[in-house]
């Protein structure tokens, strides 16, 4: 487990610049990575199709598509976050983290 204290592990500017204590192996963050770039792929997809001036019901679908991409990438973030600083917080005796996490869930509908 990483040994910095917290103030090592944010940027020092503000509160909002964090990161994990326990960092994400390498295999996870190329497939996260492979995922973003289909869905980058996607957009730029959507991009073409407005050039090519296409019927709007068929960009509709993509949309859709890039949505439920977004959403299913959110869903391997927090069951990370839930499995991993969730779990660390809780044990540590934060259980304010339950809150965050709830809200988290909200964010993600």
């Amino acid at each position: 487990m990483d040994n910095r204290n917290d103030k090592e592990l944010s940027c020092g500017c503000c509160d909002t610049c964090r990161h994990k204590h326990i960092p994400r192996d390498d295999k996870e963050i190329k497939q996260l990575k492979n995922r973003l770039s289909r869905v980058s792929g996607q957009i730029n997809g959507i991009i073409k199709m407005l050039d090519d001036n296409r019927y709007c019901g068929d960009i509709l679908i993509q949309v859709a598509a890039v949505e439920s991409a977004m959403q299913s990438f959110g869903y391997l973030i927090l069951q990370e976050h839930m499995k991993t600083c969730m779990t660390e917080e809780v044990q540590s005796g934060n259980t304010e983290v339950v809150d965050e996490v709830l809200e988290l869930m909200k964010k993600l509908k």
